[in-house]
C-alpha cells in the first residue's frame, strides 16, 4: 500500500496479507488433519512411504493449524486492532512486512522438514534449531511492531484487547526461547539443553502455555474487539475484563504439570499443576460470561447475523473446553482420560470450537473492512459455513469422548487373576467406529473453509484498491 495517498492511513496491506494466508493455511492444515484422521480408519493411506506416515504428518498438521492458520489470524487481527484502537499507523511498515514474509518462511520450512523426519520430538515445538531461531527473530520483530505502535498511540487509554495481545506476544517469546534451548550437532539435529524430568517439565510448561497464551490469550484479545464490534454493543463489563486479564495470566502459567500426572515428575509439582488448573476455571468463565453478556439487548441479531453466531458459539465452546480442561486435570479423572482419545476431543473442542470459530468470525468481520467493502460477498455462504463448522465440531468431539472413555475403561479392566481383560488391539477395534465419525466430522468442518475461500475470493475481487485505500483514511479521520 502506497502511503503517498494518505500519510495518516493505517497499514492495511499487511493485515490483508495475513488475512488471505489465514484462509489458505486453514484449508491446507485442516485438509491434512482430515487425511491423517482417515489414516487411522484406513491405514493403507500411509501409502507405504516414510514421508506420509501418521507420525511424520501429524506434527505438520498441528504446526499448520496452530502456527500457520492460528498464527496468521493473530498477526492479522492484532495489527488491525492495535491500529484502530490506538488511532495510529503501525510503527514500521518494513518490519511489519518482515513479520509476514518471515512467518511464511517458517511455515514453509516446517512443510519441508517435518515430513523428512527432522524434529526435536517436542510437542508443538518440533521445528529444529535453524527454524526455531528464525521463528524467534520474527516473533521479537512482531513484539517491536506491536508495542512500538502502542507507544505512539494517539489515545491515552490502551484498550483491553491490546493487553491480551501484548501478554500473548511476550509470554510466547519467553516460552519458545526457553524450551528451545538446545545443543546443535548438525544443521538438522540438536539435543535439548535439559534432561529427564526437567526436560519434560519445561516442555509441558511450554506445551500447555502454547495452548494458554498462543491459543487462548491471543484469541481473547480478538474476542474483546470483534464481539463488541459485531454486536454493536460495548463490552458487558470493562472492569471484569481487567480482572479476567490479570487472573488469567497469573494462573495459566502454572498449569503445565497436569500433562505429567503419574510420571517421574515430583508429586508436589503434579498436585500444584492440578490445583492451578482447577482455579483457572474462574477467570476462564469470567471471560466467557463477559463476552456472552455483551449480547445483552442484541440476542435477536443472532437470527440474521451468521458472523455474530460464529463469535458467540466460539465463546460457548471456550466455556465448555475451559470447564473440561480443569476437570481432566484432576488426578483421578486423568487416570482414566490420559493417553486416550478423550484428550484429543478436548483439544479439538478448543481448537475447532473456540480458536477456529472466533478466527473465522473475526475474518468475516475484518476482510470487507480492509478491502473497502461494506460486507462479505455472500451472507448465505457464511451461514452455510457456520452450520458445517458447528456440525463438524460436534461430531468430532462427541466421537472422541466416546472413544476416549471406552479406551480408558478397557485399558484398566482386569480379570480376577490380575491379568488384563482386553488386549490393546481389542481396544483399537472398539475405537474404529469413532475414528470414522471423527474423520467425517473433520471433513465437514474443513469443507466449510472451501466456502469461506470462495466467499473471500469474490469479496476481494469486487474490491477497488483505491476504495480500500480510502477506507483506511476514513477510518483514521473518523477516529479523531
Amino acid at each position: 500500500m502506497s502511503t503517498a495517498i494518505s500519510p495518516t492511513a493505517y497499514n492495511y496491506k499487511v493485515v490483508r496479507q495475513f488475512a488471505i494466508m489465514t484462509v489458505v493455511w486453514g484449508i491446507l492444515g485442516m485438509g491434512l488433519g482430515v487425511f491423517i484422521a482417515s489414516q487411522l480408519v484406513w491405514p493403507e493411506l500411509n501409502l507405504g512411504l516414510e514421508w506420509t506416515t501418521f507420525g511424520r504428518l501429524r506434527p505438520l498438521h498441528t504446526n499448520l493449524v496452530i502456527f500457520a492458520f492460528g498464527g496468521c489470524a493473530l498477526f492479522g487481527t492484532s495489527y488491525y486492532v492495535v491500529q484502530r484502537t490506538c488511532q495510529t499507523r503501525l510503527i514500521s511498515d518494513s518490519l511489519a512486512s518482515f513479520t509476514f514474509w518471515g512467518w511464511q518462511a517458517v511455515i514453509v520450512g516446517a512443510i519441508i522438514t517435518l515430513p523428512l523426519g527432522y524434529t526435536t520430538t517436542k510437542e508443538y515445538a518440533e521445528l529444529e534449531w535453524p527454524l526455531a531461531i528464525l521463528l524467534a527473530i520474527v516473533w521479537v520483530t512482531y513484539g517491536i511492531v506491536f508495542f512500538g505502535t502502542i507507544t505512539k498511540r494517539k489515545t491515552k487509554h490502551i484498550y483491553v484487547g491490546n493487553w491480551f495481545y501484548g501478554a500473548f506476544i511476550v509470554v510466547t517469546a519467553m516460552l519458545h526461547i526457553v524450551n528451545h534451548a538446545s545443543l546443535p550437532v548438525s544443521f538438522f539435529k540438536s539435543y535439548s539443553a535439559y534432561a529427564g524430568a526437567t526436560d519434560a517439565m519445561i516442555q509441558w510448561w511450554y506445551g500447555h502455555n502454547a495452548v494458554g497464551f498462543f491459543l487462548t490469550t491471543g484469541f481473547l484479545g480478538m474476542m474483546y474487539y470483534f464481539v463488541p464490534k459485531q454486536a454493536e454493543r460495548p463490552i458487558y463489563s470493562y472492569r471484569l475484563s481487567i480482572v479476567h486479564f490479570w487472573a488469567l495470566i497469573t494462573l495459566y502459567i502454572w498449569a503445565g504439570p497436569h500433562h505429567l500426572h503419574y510420571t517421574a515428575l515430583p508429586d508436589w509439582a503434579q498436585s500444584l499443576g492440578m490445583a492451578m488448573s482447577i482455579i483457572l476455571l474462574a477467570p476462564s468463565w469470567g471471560g466467557m460470561i463477559n463476552g456472552m453478556m455483551t449480547l445483552s439487548g442484541a440476542w435477536h441479531k443472532l437470527r440474521t447475523d451468521p458472523i455474530l453466531r460464529f463469535l458467540v458459539v466460539s465463546l460457548a465452546f471456550y466455556g465448555m473446553s475451559t470447564f473440561e480442561g480443569p476437570m481432566m486435570a484432576i488426578k483421578t479423572v486423568n487416570a482414566l482420560s490420559h493417553y486416550t482419545d478423550w484428550t484429543i476431543g478436548h483439544v479439538h473442542a478448543g481448537a475447532l470450537g473456540w480458536v477456529a470459530m472466533i478466527s473465522i468470525g473475526a475474518m468475516y468481520h475484518m476482510i470487507p473492512k480492509v478491502y473497502g467493502q461494506k460486507q462479505m460477498y455472500s451472507t448465505g455462504l457464511i451461514n452455510v459455513h457456520f452450520w458445517l463448522a458447528t456440525i463438524g465440531t460436534v461430531l468430532y468431539i462427541a466421537s472422541m469422548w466416546v472413544n476416549g472413555i471406552t479406551q480408558g475403561l478397557m485399558w484398566r479392566a482386569i480379570n480376577d487373576d490380575g491379568t488384563l481383560t482386553y488386549s490393546f488391539v481389542e481396544a483399537l477395534q472398539a475405537s474404529h467406529p469413532g475414528f470414522i465419525v471423527r474423520a467425517l466430522g473433520g471433513a465437514i468442518f474443513a469443507s466449510g473453509m472451501l466456502f469461506m475461500a470462495y466467499n473471500v475470493f469474490r469479496t476481494v475481487r469486487a474490491s477497488n484498491p483505491v476504495e480500500a485505500e480510502a477506507a483506511t483514511k476514513i477510518a483514521v479521520v473518523g477516529a479523531h
